[in-house]
């Protein structure tokens, strides 16, 4: 089934982890990905909450596959920072394959913050967001 970034944010967190589980982990990306923060989902504020933060704090990645690398674009400007290294690795959630995006050793601001995308959709991937190992948020990448 392909989906697209509004199914995402009208699904329940539980809707969002179990498609996350029936995922492959995809190839590493390539290239410039618009992002979707999912927060509260399911809600009525999901929505309002994915717009304020795409416009004013994130608005998706720019990755190197060939690097092993990845840039978030941050800021009003969607300026490229914020680096992180970008491998396949196991899941927090299910101990399956994931691409990890891991911040530990490339950032400063964001050294406590782990990422893990599985491929949903051509060209489209869920994503998970854990602060330590504590799970934060969801969000999606669509190239």
């Amino acid at each position: 089934m392909a989906y697209d970034v509004q199914q995402l944010l009208d699904m329940s967190q539980q809707q969002l982890d179990e498609l996350f589980r029936a995922s492959p982990p995809g190839e590493i990306p390539n290239g410039q990905a618009d992002g979707t923060a999912i927060i509260a989902p399911g809600t009525h504020y999901t929505q309002s909450i994915a717009q304020i933060i795409n416009f004013f704090g994130w608005q998706g990645k720019v990755f190197d596959a060939a690097n092993g690398v990845l840039k978030n674009k941050v800021g009003v400007l969607g300026v490229e920072a914020i680096v992180a290294k970008v491998y396949q690795g196991s899941s927090w959630l299910d101990n399956k394959p994931c691409i990890v995006l891991d911040y530990s050793d490339t950032s400063f601001v964001a050294q406590w913050i782990r990422d893990e995308i599985r491929l949903i959709s051509p060209n489209f991937y869920l994503g998970k967001v854990y602060w330590g190992k504590d799970r934060l948020i969801d969000f999606c990448l669509q190239f």
